[in-house]
């Protein structure tokens, strides 16, 4: 069975768009005149750290969605972080100027790390965000695989890095979710999910979803990613002449992988994670419009 937001197994299928999340950088979010127009109270609002983004400007975005009521969770990329005194720094600054008490746990995106970790599990094992009282603590998950973490194709190494976090989950009594790459096929994420359930990781998923944008744009952004074959929905969308102009909507895979989990619970993702990859505006007003009303804040 499916597990509901706080860990607890559900008595039925959840519903994707009931309590969904977004993700922002601060150079977009500086763009954005009031979130509480965009998005209901209490949505988890993940901020994006992107190398060259200063601490300061992160947490000055987390202070502002904190403040207008929103459940922040920065992202840590294991490979921007020099040791742990600044680990321990920015757990500080979050917490002290903006309440956080939650994060996204990542290796990050670049090939050599600037300092002493490499990966989340070595973020993970400091016990900085123990010490310091987060209650939940998101990692990363790939269902069409990471040529950064298995790069002959594979996925052992990945799979491996979720049944070490599972283990920690389970240890610290920490609450965690897995919070994916974005994709575009709901196949790859139930048959992944089924496999990681198979190997004794129950943690919830959280499905990475890409937002209304321009073919190009996402095409651009899938490829920078590394998005596995689900690639290929975009692709054939792109030699349609009648569809190339017009902006994707990820309509047909919210509609997939609700029809999934209907006839499995038990691989089901919990929620949604958008990426609004077309513009924040974009991304909301189609989250809106799907939900019809039934959105409701996650509770953090």
């Amino acid at each position: 069975m499916p597990h509901t937001f706080d860990g607890t197994i559900a008595a039925k299928r959840p519903d994707l768009l009931h309590g969904w999340s977004i993700e922002v950088m601060p150079r977009t979010a500086a763009k954005v005149p009031d979130f509480r127009a965009l998005l209901p109270v209490g949505t988890r609002v993940y901020i994006a750290h992107i190398d060259g983004t200063p601490i300061e400007d992160m947490v000055a975005t987390a202070r502002r969605l904190a403040r207008d009521g929103f459940v922040v969770m920065p992202h840590f990329p294991a490979r921007l972080i020099a040791d742990k005194a600044m680990l321990e720094d920015w757990i500080a600054r979050y917490q002290g100027e903006a309440g956080v008490h939650q994060a996204l746990v990542l290796a990050g995106g670049l090939n050599k790390p600037v300092g002493a970790f490499d990966s989340s599990m070595a973020l993970l094992e400091t016990g900085a965000f123990l010490k310091a009282g987060f209650t939940r603590l998101h990692v990363a998950g790939h269902p069409e695989g990471n040529r950064d973490i298995d790069p002959d194709g594979a996925t052992h190494q990945a799979d491996a890095a979720l049944r070490w976090k599972a283990q920690y989950a389970t240890d610290t009594g920490v609450a965690m979710a897995i919070t994916t790459q974005f994709v575009f096929e709901a196949a790859p994420v139930t048959a992944w999910i089924e496999r990681l359930r198979a190997q004794g990781v129950d943690l919830p998923v959280h499905v990475g979803v890409a937002g209304p944008a321009k073919l190009q744009t996402l095409l651009k952004f899938a490829i920078a990613c590394g998005v596995g074959p689900s690639l290929k929905v975009l692709q054939k969308r792109a030699r349609d002449l009648s569809k190339l102009l017009v902006p994707y909507e990820p309509d047909q895979l919210v509609a997939d992988l609700d029809a999934a989990a209907a006839r499995n619970p038990a691989t089901a993702p919990e929620l949604v994670h958008f990426f609004p990859l077309g513009g924040i505006v974009n991304c909301t007003d189609w989250a809106h419009q799907q939900g019809a009303g039934r959105l409701r804040a996650v509770a953090g």
